[in-house]
């Protein structure tokens, strides 16, 4: 027997499919951060690089927290009919990233002069 307020499973299995993108966006910051301070010597000094792959680091710890918040937040809108939760940690993540990539430009077209 179908219970009548359980939600659709599609929406369930796309909010899982959203929380492994977190996961692996998580694992794509820790390897550039990674590759930032271990595997590109000749980009700018080691004090930038250090902080640029700290920076990617830190957002490598913090995506799979928000991520599974969110997922959290929409499986209970999902189960209760409330409403989605607010957008304000992927605006977080991306001027996060936007700052970083900001920095990575300027500290390329200075060492380029």
């Amino acid at each position: 027997m179908v219970e009548p307020d359980r939600p659709d499973e599609r929406f369930t299995l796309a909010s899982e499919r959203t929380f492994l993108a977190w996961m692996r966006t998580a694992l794509g910051l820790l390897a550039g951060g990674i590759a930032m301070v271990h595997l590109v010597p000749e980009f700018s000094t080691g004090w930038v690089r250090t902080t640029l792959g700290l920076m990617l680091i830190v957002l490598a710890v913090l995506a799979p927290i928000a991520g599974l918040r969110r997922w959290l937040q929409v499986r209970h809108a999902l189960e209760t009919g409330a409403t989605m939760p607010e957008d304000r940690d992927l605006w977080v993540f991306a001027v996060a990233i936007s700052v970083i990539a900001g920095l990575a430009v300027v500290v390329t077209v200075i060492g380029a002069l």
